[in-house]
């Protein structure tokens, strides 16, 4: 068992964390298709995914921890909702002969992924993104600078996208206010 997964496993195994959609999904729903097919990628409990197979769209799920996806899989069947689970260490050959409409990408940073996230959209596909930034304000999520945005890093990444929306707060302001720890980010694939 990969290292990866016995860690992921243990955090959801033994936590109450509830899931919940992205802030930048939740916010800019309107944007979504009306049918199609979506990626909750690195899904964790699947918050993502439970949104967007609530609003219509044939949705998979994937993450490296079973553990996640079996509480997933308990909870879109008590909404009523399906929901195709995948346990997989996700790396660029995962994508191979998949398409999706939508994919949603949170707290999540892989940066050898952007390309096969590029390639696994359709045309006119939406990729929300949202995940930490170097130079956040709290203490959560990782601390590792490996897993951190550079400041306005998923511009660059996903150049190749259409841009839709886009937030960084960074030290702007009143530093009380909005999300200061997280990008960000939409773009359509054209």
């Amino acid at each position: 068992m990969p290292e990866q997964q016995i860690k992921w496993d243990q955090i959801y195994r033994n936590s109450d964390i509830t899931a919940a959609p992205a802030t930048v999904l939740r916010q800019n729903a309107c944007l979504l298709p009306t049918q199609g097919t979506a990626l909750d990628l690195a899904c964790g409990l699947g918050g993502n995914a439970l949104f967007l197979a609530q609003h219509g769209l044939e949705t998979q799920a994937w993450d490296i921890s079973p553990v996640a996806l079996a509480k997933l899989d308990d909870k879109s069947q008590s909404a009523g909702l399906h929901i195709q689970t995948k346990p997989v260490k996700i790396t660029p050959e995962t994508f191979s002969h998949q398409a999706f409409d939508v994919i949603v990408v949170s707290r999540f940073l892989d940066r050898s992924l952007a390309s096969a996230i590029l390639d696994a959209l359709n045309p006119d596909g939406l990729l929300f993104y949202q995940t930490f930034v170097v130079d956040k304000l709290t203490r959560s999520g990782p601390s590792n600078p490996d897993y951190l945005l550079q400041r306005n890093e998923l511009l660059t990444l996903f150049e190749a996208l259409t841009l839709v929306y886009y937030q960084e707060l960074s030290r702007i302001g009143d530093l009380n206010a909005g999300n200061r720890d997280e990008a960000l980010f939409i773009g359509q694939k054209t």
